[in-house]
């Protein structure tokens, strides 16, 4: 008989962030419960129907490579893919899928239902129960106790939310779901400072209103990589996207509006994210813009909603409606579903480690919105993490840290604990500052091994990326090939506009000229024919930035030196003569575990360093 009253492992919520969190911790051989408080609430996609983009398509190809979900489920529902930021370098080309709403739903829910080890429950979260420092079980609203080692928070934005749609305001969390109204109690009465965020979502707009005939189509991207290495089939475009714009007659509708809109008239408390402001916010912030450019997305291949991307707002239902009728294409516009901002309660997250286990409670931990991210990737690469360090801790087994060097996700988890957060948390190719190494074409290859340390990573992933390994190794090879002058050749340098050889050159100083790379080249010579895109296309890359990437591999091992630099936990920084008195404090709230850790905390400078490693040479020469 199975005991349904104690388990390893809860996790609260079943979002992008709980999914992941108990997917981990089951296929880690743990009996985990995932408690979400509405079934139909299980990878839900709140917001835009998308996967990826900018940065984002990095975390989730991460993913996959760690053993995650998110991206084959991405791929497996999608209805539209591109990469993004094609005409730049290959640090920023980012994947950005449109996924049907509905199926990503679906899937995510049979995934997690036909997971062994998991156990999918419908019910609201009410209350941690702590001994002794150590998280000892869970009390639901219904008054249900389950007892459990270890807990891993994933609440989103249902937290005391709050919708606001003009003056109408619902104590609801998203899209109607039920708010989890208790657990913020809970988590105060623990010591856990609570502060207030804020996210939205645009109108959805009924497709037979639509005039499609005047927008401009967009349409997605054939024959390039998929989010994940598992997925076999070619990736389909079935939807376009459309381009929608605003207009001077649109925008005088909200400035004459502008009193009504919570985001102006007091309404709003939460704080929202800089990098996604509302529609009302960019046309009041940017007077002197003529328009602003939206996307029309289909929400699903089973409904007629369609999502007006970067149409976010708060305004009252009867300006929603005037703005977008004003706009071109959209003038008999039907609104299926309007727009609204939500406020939340989240936490501080410098109160994690980096394993993104509480500082202060034993089994405690935080993944998604909860710490004050944005975004399914972000909440997504945080469960993942904190599932696994969850189960290496039920296992008395080394964590999983990932480095800034090796990772966006060892980025934005450093990011979260050492610096913090005053605003929603968004990831940004910006943020990486090694991230011509951290390109989501490489992936695989900089964090399989450790999803196969791990045990999520199994055979025939890991079989994949040692083809793919084995397969780099051949073509690096050939790129050694010295190529003699030729008719073929030559003719094909000077229509590139690139100077002709007159002896011989290898393939990679070739391909390491402005307009040549390993695929036209091969057009040419074909010494790499049957070798599959993604292994010429890393080779390239390697190829054509050699200089540049070398130079970052020094400034990662000097980073690197600084991280091996370990710092005890207990430390008392009131206590180290010659670091002022802000470094002191700052020091003594995150607790850095490495002298890099410390270097990065916002108000501790050089000097301080210098002082904490003589601090370290003096406590090292004394033991």
């Amino acid at each position: 008989m199975v005991d349904y009253e104690n388990f390893d492992a809860i996790v609260i919520g079943a979002g992008h962030a709980g999914s992941e969190a108990g997917l981990a911790l089951a296929r880690l051989g743990h009996k985990t419960l995932v408690l979400s408080i509405n079934l139909e609430a299980v990878g839900f996609l709140a917001c835009n129907p998308s996967i990826g983009g900018s940065a984002k398509g990095h975390l989730v190809c991460e993913m996959d490579a760690l053993g995650g979900q998110m991206g084959r489920t991405a791929d497996q529902t999608m209805l539209q893919i591109k990469m993004l930021n094609v005409g730049k370098g290959p640090a920023v080309h980012s994947l950005r899928a449109q996924v049907d709403k509905v199926e990503y739903h679906k899937l995510t829910k049979q995934t997690l239902e036909e997971q062994d080890n998991l156990y999918l429950k419908q019910g609201e979260a009410k209350e941690i129960l702590v001994e002794n420092g150590k998280v000892v079980g869970l009390i639901t609203a219904s008054n249900e106790r389950f007892n459990c080692k270890s807990i891993v928070v994933c609440t989103g934005v249902y937290l005391k939310a709050r919708i606001i749609t003009g003056e109408y305001i619902q104590e609801i969390g998203p899209s109607g779901f039920k708010q989890s109204s208790y657990l913020s109690d809970s988590l105060k009465k623990l010591g856990f400072e609570l502060r207030r965020f804020k996210t939205g979502t645009p109108p959805r707009i009924d497709a037979r209103s639509i005039d499609f005939t005047k927008l401009e189509i967009q349409y997605g991207d054939d024959n390039i990589q998929s989010f994940s290495v598992l997925t076999k089939n070619k990736l389909p475009n079935i939807k376009p996207c459309y381009l929608v714009y605003t207009n001077d007659k649109a925008h005088k509708v909200i400035i004459d509006n502008i009193d009504r809109a919570p985001l102006y008239n007091g309404s709003i408390h939460g704080i929202g994210a800089r990098y996604c402001p509302s529609i009302e916010d960019k046309v009041m912030r940017f007077r002197d813009k003529e328009r602003h450019q939206l996307f029309l997305e289909p929400e699903s291949a089973s409904t007629n909603e369609w999502y007006l991307q970067g149409f976010g707002t708060s305004l009252p239902v009867d300006v929603q409606r005037d703005t977008i009728q004003s706009m071109e294409g959209l003038e008999n516009a039907f609104i299926m579903r309007d727009g609204y901002a939500i406020e939340y309660d989240c936490i501080d997250s410098t109160r994690l480690l980096p394993t993104l286990e509480s500082k202060d409670y034993e089994g405690l931990y935080f993944a998604g919105q909860i710490n004050g991210t944005s975004g399914y990737e972000e909440a997504g690469a945080q469960g993942l993490l904190a599932g696994i360090n969850c189960a290496m801790k039920l296992q008395n087994k080394e964590p999983l840290i990932l480095k800034r060097s090796e990772s966006y996700i060892g980025v934005l988890i450093d990011d979260l604990v050492t610096k913090g957060t005053n605003e929603p948390y968004r990831m940004m190719t910006s943020r990486a500052e090694f991230r011509l190494q951290l390109r989501q074409d490489n992936c695989d290859l900089r964090l399989t091994e450790y999803g196969h340390r791990v045990g999520l990573v199994k055979e025939e992933q890991y079989n994949i990326y040692l083809k793919k390994l084995d397969a780099i190794k051949k073509v690096k090879e050939i790129a050694k090939t010295i190529i003699k002058p030729s008719e073929s050749i030559n003719n094909f340098l000077e229509s590139l506009g690139e100077a002709k050889i007159v002896t011989g050159i290898t393939v990679e100083n070739l391909i390491k000229r402005a307009k040549v790379d390993i695929f036209n080249l091969n057009d040419i010579i074909h010494l790499f024919d049957g070798y599959d895109y993604n292994v010429l296309s890393e080779v390239n890359t390697e190829i054509k930035y050699e200089g540049y990437l070398k130079r970052q591999l020094v400034q990662i091992n000097e980073q690197n030196r600084a991280e091996n630099q370990k710092l005890d936990a207990d430390i008392d920084y009131m206590s180290i003569d010659g670091l002022r008195i802000e470094a002191r404090q700052k020091l003594n709230k995150i607790k850095p575990l490495t002298i890099g850790q410390a270097s990065r905390i916002s108000g501790v400078n050089p000097a301080d360093i210098s002082v904490l490693l003589i601090y370290l040479k003096k406590m090292n020469n004394q033991i």
